[in-house]
């Protein structure tokens, strides 16, 4: 019997795409980027990282050069981590900082150091097959020649133009004639294509520590900011070791902290508890355990996770079976709560994904976080930088407190799922906190409710917001609605066109290949032969 039903229950407008070779991600232009390299021969890592230059040209309004990235590759072997986050400046004191009572979200104060260039060296050099000059080509040919920008990244380009017009090099970059450009327009970019050139040549190494290193520092001691080459230069992604939670007959893999993933585990690991499948699909009792194990999951992700080095709970102590299992007692099937941090026992956001006919498959993330992120753009360089820095904390003592070289608390997870130690399924849900609420729900569909992957894509979804309301989209069955506001829950139901509720891609393991399935909420695509 197949792990899931082949049935389409939702309004959808794409089918899954099945194939021994596929890319899922966001935008088809850099789809067809990852596709390019698969057929000249290239892997999984080839496709990854064409796709992931690509959309820094053809998806600017989610992620950018200035990214940071993660990864989980399944090299047909076992399963790795990469993280590729960036770590502070050394100048971020606490004394940089005084007098705020919390981080700046925009501006050169959000700022640490890129990663995402550094995540597709790092691939390219452990799994890589073609040249590293020959994976960037599809980029540079976007941001020399030019592309159509689409309705979906035309809305979202005009959206973010208040919040970052009177940033450090935005507009020159960005606003061409003063605005966004509009549905249908070409926009081309040289700059971005000069220095993608130079990524492509170098192998990373200009980013880093060479002519774009320091452009980079240049800007930020002519515009306000802290950067020093030495910041750049003492940059790494590290390879680690994946954390992971079995849930039913699958166990669900995330990057280990500083990332949020842990939050999916623990949730995944407190719905253990709980005979989900007896419930119906979309029902209001199904919803409210899930919504009720994510708030436990968020509880204690937000209270102990930050750069591993500064934890002073560990991520084992957080997944621990017997915790777990308690903390699954605080969950009242007939009314929602609001939930602390529990005290565990003591103990030692652009999302895309790519598989080839020889079994290896990626889960990738890049984001620069708050659409544009900081909105400070590199004069002459193309490369729009992340805000990451803006989820330190300013509270004392805290383990995500702001410090010289810590990587900040980070929302981008790529996912994995594995049966019995074999691949089954690599995905994500990119989209701020959402992304692990988006994991948890994928997999409940999938283990529990045996939707296949197009089919949970394309299924209403449900987000616990920070100030503990449940939002659920137009698409959540009325009944539900009601059922989940007599539970107990503050329910707002989104506008149809709301991008709260993240952007899913993902691509199931079959007999003889792959079934790839992208998010209807975007532009996104999944091709393959």
């Amino acid at each position: 019997m197949s792990e899931f039903d082949w049935e389409f229950p939702y309004a959808s407008r794409r089918m899954p795409v099945l194939a021994g070779n596929v890319v899922a991600t966001s935008q088809p232009l850099a789809a067809q980027a990852g596709l390019r390299m698969l057929l000249k021969g290239g892997n999984a890592v080839d496709a990854i990282v064409a796709t992931a230059a690509a959309l820094t040209v053809v998806e600017p309004v989610m992620n950018g050069l200035g990214s940071d990235a993660f990864a989980l590759v399944w090299d047909g072997q076992r399963l790795r981590g990469l993280n590729a986050s960036g770590r502070a400046p050394a100048a971020w004191t606490r004394e940089r900082f005084a007098g705020r009572n919390h981080m700046p979200v925009k501006g050169w104060d959000t700022v640490t150091v890129p990663g995402a260039v550094s995540a597709w060296v790092a691939l390219w050099k452990a799994h890589g097959k073609l040249p590293f000059e020959e994976l960037l080509a599809p980029a540079i040919e976007y941001a020399q020649e030019g592309y159509l920008v689409s309705p979906t990244i035309a809305r979202q380009w005009d959206g973010q133009v208040p919040a970052f017009r009177d940033q450090p090099g935005f507009s020159e970059a960005f606003l061409r004639n003063g605005r966004a450009p509009r549905a249908g327009e070409h926009f081309r970019f040289p700059d971005q294509a000069a220095t993608l050139r130079d990524i492509a040549s170098s192998a990373g190494e200009s980013f880093y520590r060479g002519r774009l290193a320091r452009a980079m520092v240049d800007f930020s001691n002519s515009t306000g900011g802290s950067f020093t080459a030495a910041d750049l230069d003492s940059h790494s992604a590290d390879w680690v070791e994946p954390i992971g939670q079995n849930y039913r007959d699958y166990t669900l893999h995330e990057i280990p902290p500083n990332g949020q993933g842990i939050a999916a585990l623990i949730a995944l690991g407190i719905l253990q508890h709980f005979d989900l499948a007896s419930l119906p699909v979309d029902s209001p009792a199904s919803v409210h355990l899930q919504a009720e194990a994510m708030k436990l999951g968020f509880a204690d992700t937000y209270a102990y996770v930050a750069d591993p080095a500064a934890m002073q709970v560990t991520a084992a102590q957080l997944l621990d079976p017997a915790y777990l299992a308690q903390r699954a007692q605080s969950v009242d099937r007939w009314h929602a709560k609001d939930f602390g941090p529990g005290v565990p026992p003591p103990s030692g956001t652009v999302y895309l994904t790519a598989a080839d006919k020889n079994g290896m498959m990626v889960s990738y993330i890049q984001s620069n976080y708050m659409g544009f992120g900081s909105g400070v753009v590199v004069k002459g360089t193309g490369i729009s930088l992340q805000n990451r820095g803006s989820c330190f904390t300013l509270d004392a003592g805290h383990p995500n407190e702001v410090g010289p070289h810590k990587r900040p608390f980070h929302t981008i997870i790529p996912a994995f799922l594995t049966r019995k130690g074999e691949p089954v399924m690599s995905f994500g849900v990119m989209g701020g906190d959402m992304q692990a609420q988006g994991h948890l729900q994928m997999v409940v569909r999938l283990a529990d409710y045996r939707q296949n992957p197009q089919a949970a894509a394309d299924a209403p979804r449900w987000k616990v917001a920070k100030d503990g309301t449940l939002q659920v989209e137009q698409a959540m069955p009325v009944e539900t609605v009601r059922g989940l506001e007599a539970l107990g829950h503050r329910v707002t139901v989104m506008p149809r066109d709301s991008l709260d509720f993240g952007s899913a891609q993902l691509i199931h393991r079959l007999p003889g290949g792959y079934l790839a399935a992208s998010e209807p909420r975007r532009d996104g695509q999944a091709v393959g032969f």
